[in-house]
C-alpha cells in the first residue's frame, strides 16, 4: 500500500458524541487520517479534551483540538461533560447541554470557511450531532453521519418500511435481528434522541458505519441505505498494537506479566468497560460466578462508587481465587491483554 501523503490534503472536522466510547474511537479515526496527509480538526469540550490520551507524536502537528465550552444547564453537576460524569437520572440535563454547543460549532465552522486555506472538505458528525451537520448544511461542507455500532443492531434498530424489508430480504436472503428496547420518556421537553438522530441522518449527505461486509456478511447488505442517504462500510478499525494506545510498554506491566505465565487460551478478561459502574451488589454475584466457574481470570474492576475498599469483592474472594485469578483496581493495557495468548475468552458489556 502507498503510505505517501496524498497531493491534495484534505481538512476533515471530526465531531464524537461526548463519551469515551465515542471520543476514542473517533480519536482513532482523526490519527488514521493524519497519518495519510490529512488535517483534521477535533471538536469536542475542555475537559473531555484534557482527558484524552496524547496523539502520536508522528501525526500530532496535522490534529487540531478545538475545544467548545459546555453551556451550563441548573441540575447538571459541575464539569459534567461526558457521560461518565453524569448520573443515569440526569442523562437528558448532559444532553440539553450539548444542544447548547450548536451556535458556538457554527462560529467555529463559519470563520474557518472564511479562510480559505481553513474550510473544510468534510465534517464527520457523531450520532447526535444534529446541529453539526445543520451548520454543514448551512456552509455547504459535506457532511457524513458517524454510527459506531454493529450493523447487526442498527439494522435490528432502525425502522424501515415492509416494501423496503421485503426487497432487501429478497435481494440478501438476510433478515435482521428483532430486539425489544424498554421505552423509558422523557419529562423533560428537550429532543428526544431518536429526534436528534433523525435530524443528523436528514441533514448529513451520507452515513458511515464501522463495520465490512467480511465482518457482517448478513446484516451489512441491509444498509446498503438509511433514510435514503448512501451507507460506507468503514471496516472494522481495530486499534493498533505498535505503539498505540492500551498497550503495554516492553511487557511492563504486572497484568501482562501474569498472562506470561499461563497457559494458552486459558484465562477469562473481563472487563465491563469504564461508562457505567456496577452496583456491588452484581460486582459480588459476577465473583462468585468466576469463583464457581474455576476458570483463570483476570478481571479490570471499576470500583463502585462511595464502596468502602474492604466491601467491593466478597470476603475471602481473593484469597480463594489467588491461585487462577487477579483483579486489577485500574487501568489495564487492554489491547495488549487481548492480544495475549494466555486470553481465551472476553467477557464484557453490550456496547
Amino acid at each position: 500500500m502507498d503510505n505517501s501523503y496524498p497531493s491534495s490534503p484534505l481538512h476533515v472536522v471530526i465531531c464524537p458524541w461526548l463519551a469515551f466510547g465515542h471520543l476514542l474511537p473517533c480519536l482513532d479515526i482523526a490519527e488514521r487520517l493524519a497519518s495519510r496527509g490529512h488535517r483534521v480538526s477535533y471538536v469536542s469540550t475542555p475537559r473531555n479534551i484534557a482527558r484524552l490520551p496524547p496523539v502520536r507524536p508522528a501525526v500530532a502537528p496535522l490534529v487540531d483540538f478545538v475545544a467548545l465550552p459546555l453551556p451550563h444547564v441548573e441540575g447538571l453537576p459541575e464539569g459534567a461533560e461526558s457521560t461518565n460524569d453524569v448520573p443515569y437520572e440526569k442523562f437528558e440535563l448532559h444532553r440539553k447541554a450539548f444542544d447548547g454547543l450548536g451556535a458556538p460549532f457554527s462560529d467555529f465552522l463559519g470563520a474557518a470557511c472564511a479562510d480559505e486555506g481553513k474550510k473544510p472538505d468534510w465534517i464527520i458528525a457523531d450520532v447526535y450531532h444534529h446541529w453539526a451537520a445543520a451548520a454543514a448544511n448551512e456552509h455547504k461542507v459535506p457532511c457524513v453521519m458517524l454510527l459506531l455500532g454493529a450493523a447487526t443492531v442498527i439494522a435490528g434498530w432502525v425502522g424501515r418500511s415492509p416494501e423496503q424489508a421485503a426487497a432487501e430480504q429478497e435481494l440478501s436472503g438476510a433478515r435482521p435481528p428483532r430486539y425489544s428496547f424498554t421505552r423509558i420518556r422523557s419529562t423533560l421537553d428537550d429532543p428526544s434522541r431518536l429526534t436528534r438522530f433523525s435530524l443528523t441522518l436528514m441533514r448529513c449527505n451520507l452515513v458511515a458505519i464501522r463495520s465490512c461486509l467480511e465482518w457482517e456478511p448478513d446484516s451489512v447488505p441491509l444498509l446498503a441505505t438509511l433514510g435514503g442517504k448512501p451507507v460506507v462500510p468503514l471496516g472494522l478499525l481495530p486499534p493498533s498494537l505498535e505503539g498505540g494506545r492500551g498497550v503495554s510498554k516492553n511487557g511492563e506491566d504486572a497484568s501482562v506479566r501474569w498472562l506470561d505465565e499461563q497457559p494458552a487460551k486459558s484465562v477469562v478478561y473481563v472487563a465491563l468497560g469504564s461508562e457505567v459502574p456496577v452496583r456491588a451488589d452484581l460486582v459480588h454475584e459476577l465473583a462468585l460466578g468466576l469463583e464457581l466457574a474455576g476458570t483463570r481470570f483476570l478481571w479490570a474492576l471499576r470500583k463502585p462508587s462511595g464502596v468502602p475498599d474492604a466491601d467491593v469483592l466478597p470476603p475471602g474472594f481473593e484469597e480463594r481465587t489467588r491461585s487462577r485469578g487477579i483483579v486489577v483496581i485500574g487501568w489495564v493495557p487492554q489491547i495488549s491483554v487481548l492480544a495475549h495468548g494466555a486470553v481465551g475468552a472476553f467477557l464484557t458489556h453490550c456496547g
